[in-house]
């Protein structure tokens, strides 16, 4: 090959890179995009001349790649969790004091950053080149949409190096978005050719992140700001601050509103200029994240089950309208909790047609005075679930009735009876169809048992044809059973049914989460897999040994307990076993213990960071070895993990007298 070419192809590679830089993060381009185009249409050219020339990172990937099938999953390395939530200043005076009653000494500072109404995105890149792009999804795993995001140009396929060197690993974070110019644009565009506009700029960005064609992405007009990272190796950073000016080196665009290391008062202060500032700004945000600056006080303060400690979202005042109730029902749910709900006249709230909302419970209702009939406000919270705020009550032009909360369940007709301390109102009869009905949907839904085809309709009619009692007794099901239900042909009963045996063989944190014990949700069903080895040893627990369990809080062990220790519950989960239900924890394999390992057996926790490998290979290992991973410290731990940076579960280590191991002495024992 004529090596003018390679030379050609590299300039070409290297000029596109900086161009597209300077245009979609620097605002400052150097050339038209006349040029450009006819840069880039060389270059196509050429890698299709000589496609031993293409890059991963080369300008072309943008123009997309041939359709696919359907989405991959994969695992985040480390969770992507959600925040909790602030309204008022008095919640972020309260986060505040959280903080300062869990950290003694120093002085806690914040980043803020406005909250962006996009899509999470994790980009995995390795040895500084993008080799993988996740959805949030779950938060445990996303989908894989590594073609459609190199097509946006604001992300770098490699990362720039010239102010610092590329890491070994560093998944960033950040949020897709689209720019209120773009949107209506895009949207111009689509209603001139007779499609349905999108309803927002966040519902337009979903959207065309999801394409299976990434050349309908890359006609899209996406963009991001990165606001953190992931895992990371070969770097390490001390604050926050650190982490975004690394951010902007790499080549990433990182919001020009953000405030570094500021004290609370000036958190709330940044918080009212941003909510001025917010139908100026080019695109949408929905309030403001507030997170503590500085990394190990981060990793001291640790996590709760869904959510981190060291961070919290000040939301803004969500969009409401106003519209009429047409009737107020009440729904039971699979604890038997029963829910008032609002039918609406249909309105539009932040892009989306609301025609039902939650009115919470009983106390609720009564509190704001809500009325079959009244013009009431309506909100998205969170922007999200919509919510009856309060009724109009000088449109109130006649006396309507008020609403009365059913002395008996609306479904079973039993009594129903008000949880002493609670708001909750709730069905007594545990075999009350409309609880079994839901228990069932959660049983084999996805995260549960899995059981592919057992939608809303046949759960119904198999409760209601009184088929199925409880959860057990779908492994009991036959297809002359199944095929009798409304338009239920051989076939498909037939496939139901090897759905149902298929879905024999499940996992603890699986078989957990699908008895939809209240207050265990599937962080809590994954942390008690972590901890006990198999369903009978959690069965046999104590309230107080759950609650030990790092993230579990007081309330969910002793709902756990309760439930595990009701007789109908143990009777069931007896028929599932006896019916040939599997329950394996893979946390705990006997295949992958080493019982020649200083490690089996042991409790181990992880503090720090660590640079000769990722915190979840680490993790693997320690389980493969038969060691259990905890997230804190205390007199049953015997071995302590300290990587660089290790605060104060080193110090609290050290005061236990709990064996404390360097990175390379813990590499020497694995």
């Amino acid at each position: 090959m004529d090596e003018n070419i390679k030379q050609e192809v590299r300039r070409l590679q290297q000029e596109l890179t900086e161009h597209s830089h300077r245009y979609h993060v620097l605002d400052n381009p150097t050339i038209s995009d006349g040029e450009y185009d006819r840069m880039l249409q060389r270059l196509l050219a050429l890698e299709a001349e000589y496609p031993e020339l293409s890059r991963p990172d080369s300008p072309t990937r943008r123009v997309g790649a041939p359709p696919l099938e359907g989405f991959e999953s994969a695992p985040h390395t480390l969770r992507m969790i959600s925040l909790d939530n602030a309204f008022e200043d008095e919640h972020i005076y309260e986060f505040h004091s959280r903080n300062r009653k869990n950290i003694e000494g120093p002085a806690i500072n914040y980043t803020v950053e406005p909250k962006l109404d996009g899509v999470a995105v994790e980009l995995r890149y390795e040895n500084g080149i993008l080799v993988q792009a996740l959805t949030r999804g779950d938060g445990q795993v996303g989908e894989v949409i590594t073609e459609n995001v190199r097509t946006i140009r604001s992300i770098p396929l490699s990362l720039r190096t010239d102010k610092r060197p590329a890491p070994e690993l560093l998944e960033v974070r950040g949020e897709i978005i689209i720019f209120e110019k773009d949107f209506q644009s895009l949207n111009e565009k689509r209603m001139a050719k007779g499609e349905e506009p999108f309803a927002n700029p966040r519902n337009a960005a979903a959207g065309s992140l999801r394409q299976l064609d990434s050349r309908v992405t890359a006609s899209r007009p996406l963009d991001i700001f990165a606001y953190g990272l992931g895992a990371y190796a070969g770097i390490s950073f001390a604050t926050q601050a650190d982490i975004l000016d690394a951010l902007k080196d790499f080549g990433f665009p990182v919001n020009p509103e953000i405030r570094y290391d500021i004290d609370v008062e000036s958190v709330l202060d940044a918080y009212r200029g941003l909510m001025e500032k917010r139908e100026n700004l080019p695109y949408e945000i929905d309030g403001m994240v507030v997170k503590v600056n500085r990394l190990d006080l981060q990793e001291a303060l640790g996590e709760k089950i869904k959510s981190p400690r060291w961070a919290i979202a000040y939301k803004f005042p969500a969009t409401q309208e106003s519209t009429i109730v047409r009737d107020i029902v009440v729904q039971v749910g699979r604890t038997g909790t029963l829910t008032p709900v609002a039918e609406l006249e249909p309105v539009g709230i932040g892009g989306v047609t609301v025609s039902r909302a939650t009115l919470h419970n009983e106390d609720e209702v009564r509190k704001k005075d809500i009325r079959i009939g009244d013009r009431v406000l309506v909100v998205r919270a969170g922007d999200v679930i919509p919510k009856v705020v309060k009724a109009v009550k000088s449109e109130r032009t006649k006396e309507l009735p008020k609403f009365e909360m059913p002395t008996h369940c609306p479904v079973c007709d039993s009594p129903v009876r008000r949880i002493e301390g609670e708001t909750a109102v709730k069905c007594v009869n545990t075999t009350c169809q409309a609880q079994l009905k839901e228990r069932i949907r959660h049983f084999v839904s996805k995260k549960g048992f899995d059981v592919d085809g057992l939608g809303k309709k046949i759960v119904e009619q198999l409760v209601d044809e009184k088929l199925i009692h409880s959860p057990a007794d779908l492994f009991s099901l036959d297809v002359p059973t199944v095929s009798a239900l409304d338009r239920m042909a051989e076939k498909s009963a037939t496939n139901l049914i090897n759905a149902i045996q298929g879905a024999r063989s499940v996992s603890l944190p699986r078989f957990i989460f699908s008895l939809g014990i209240d207050h265990a949700g599937e962080n809590a069903a994954r942390l008690l897999a972590q901890t006990f080895e198999t369903l009978e040893e959690l069965m046999a627990a104590s309230p107080e040994l759950m609650a030990e369990i790092h993230g579990m809080g007081e309330k969910s062990a002793q709902s756990i307990h309760n439930f595990f220790n009701n007789e109908t519950n143990r009777e069931v989960i007896a028929t599932m076993l006896e019916a040939g239900v599997d329950v394996s924890n893979p946390l705990f394999s006997a295949e992958t213990e080493d019982s020649d390992s200083p490690f089996n057996g042991k409790t181990v926790v992880l503090t720090g960071t660590l640079t000769k490998m990722k915190r979840a290979e680490a993790k693997n290992a320690l389980l493969e070895k038969g060691a259990k991973v905890t997230g804190s410290v205390s007199a049953k731990t015997d071995f302590l993990v300290a990587g660089e940076k290790a605060g104060s579960k080193l110090t609290k280590a050290e005061s236990l007298g709990v064996q404390v191991l360097t990175e390379d002495e813990f590499i020497e024992m694995i």
